[in-house]
């Protein structure tokens, strides 16, 4: 099961947003938030109301423990470009070019348990019976 939050034509420039982004896709949410504030790039404030979005609207669906979900996929993609005239010399005129972009995020809730002493054991378990089998 799946929950996202979509915002579109965010006025922050797809190369920077993109930036903030690789840093949460593939991590817990919770830890995804906790880089996210930390950041000092103005766009992880952005993605970071976006991820809490997210996160509700996985709590809306029912989707369990808030713990369990993670970022399985972030993307951002170039919105509208609005362009702006400044003067130059000679009566010239540059484009400025103001870019928007639109975040996708799509929260995933991890198989099984989740907690990290499970985890922990599972992954001994798993070393013990490989363990095993070379001896024999």
């Amino acid at each position: 099961m799946e929950a996202k939050a979509i915002l579109k034509f965010s006025s922050i420039a797809p190369r920077k947003v993109r930036g903030v982004v690789d840093l949460i896709r593939g991590k817990g949410a919770e830890e995804a938030l906790n880089i996210l504030k930390f950041s000092t790039r103005h766009a992880a404030r952005v993605v970071a109301k976006l991820l809490r979005s997210a996160v509700a609207n996985a709590s809306e669906k029912k989707m369990g423990d808030v713990d369990l979900l993670w970022v399985s996929k972030a993307t951002v993609d170039s919105g509208p470009t609005m362009k702006r005239m400044q003067p130059r010399a000679r009566g010239r005129a540059f484009v400025i070019r103001k870019r928007m972009s639109h975040v996708l995020l799509v929260l995933s809730a991890r198989e099984g348990s989740g907690s990290k002493t499970a985890m922990r054991a599972r992954r001994q378990q798993k070393k013990e019976g490989h363990q095993r089998a070379e001896a024999n």
